[in-house]
């Protein structure tokens, strides 16, 4: 009997191990709707609702979300924070890690983040998340493809979402998440600067009227861009700008159509780190160029030095 015993809790063991597995191998840099619709509640998953990204409120995630998802607030929560005087910067390693934990997410957790789906801009919040856990060594992360609006979109027979929808809030168990920083993924203005002079691709994923200096972003001290930058635009990065990614192929040709070969070495920037983040997941995490950073201070650090060039095509005054 206690042979039979120990049989079936190693049997057991090796399921739940198994399981577990079969999640941290589907951590891929994007899921759909039916895969994550098959793994709701499996050991190990951790859904984040990041419409707030979007827009979204507490409140409206009390009112409906995917069954189990825990939410954060994606300005509110601490995943950003001004540094030397620079917004929306990557705070320190400790800082994140509790951020992450009182999440209910550890070292062992794959995390499927849920953005709104609506277009590029939330998209953003979504792929900033995403670099962030990169950065802290977590491999084990996912998006939603389509985000909210896509796990709504399908209705059935009775006019209701197919996909499974929850009421009430989820009070997640917060646990220890340890980072290992990747200094690698991480670049600052002086780091630029040395790239430029290397002659590494530079590309500024802001609105073309940002990028010509038509438009001037409340965070920079100067209109422009980063002098030699390629443009391509956050609305290119999904499909008509909306809350699902273009293929590899797709992206690739509109990167070659912006001047920017998809192998090179090149570094992706905005204002803040939000619009880049959606630039350095087509070119690295889709397009497959690990070759490709995020700076993440763009030109809400990059114009607080009057030394530094400045490439303005129009001027205003």
């Amino acid at each position: 009997m206690r042979n039979r015993i120990a049989s079936l809790a190693l049997a057991a063991g090796l399921a739940a191990s198994s399981l577990f597995a079969g999640i941290a191998a589907a951590a891929q840099p994007l899921v759909e709707a039916a895969w994550l619709k098959a793994n709701l509640g499996k050991p190990g998953l951790v859904v984040i609702d990041l419409r707030s990204g979007g827009g979204a409120t507490r409140e409206d995630y009390q009112k409906e979300h995917i069954p189990g998802a825990v939410f954060s607030d994606y300005a509110k929560d601490g995943w950003r924070e001004k540094i030397n005087n620079v917004e929306g910067m990557l705070p320190p390693p400790e800082k994140v890690e509790r951020v992450i934990g009182a999440l209910g997410i550890d070292n062992t957790s794959h995390v499927v983040i849920v953005p709104m789906g609506r277009q590029a801009l939330d998209m953003g919040a979504a792929t900033r998340l995403y670099w962030t856990f990169k950065v802290m060594g977590h491999d084990e992360v996912s998006i939603l493809d389509g985000g909210w609006v896509g796990w709504t979109r399908e209705l059935g027979a009775d006019k209701k979402p197919v996909n499974p929808i929850a009421s009430g809030g989820v009070s997640p168990q917060a646990r220890t998440f340890k980072a290992n920083l990747r200094s690698d993924m991480l670049i600052d203005a002086d780091g630029v600067q040395k790239a430029m002079a290397r002659g590494v691709i530079l590309v500024d994923n802001r609105p073309n009227d940002f990028y010509v200096g038509a438009t001037q972003a409340p965070v920079a001290d100067a209109p422009g861009t980063i002098p030699g930058a390629k443009n391509v635009p956050e609305s290119w990065i999904t499909g008509n700008n909306g809350g699902t990614f273009r293929t590899k192929a797709l992206l690739s040709s509109l990167y070659r159509q912006a001047g920017v070969d998809v192998n090179a070495e090149q570094i992706s920037f905005c204002n803040t780190g939000h619009w880049a983040s959606l630039g350095w997941f087509a070119a690295s995490e889709i397009v497959g160029n690990k070759k490709t950073l995020m700076y993440d201070g763009s030109m809400a650090e990059w114009t607080k030095d009057p030394k530094r060039p400045i490439q303005q095509t129009i001027k205003l005054n």
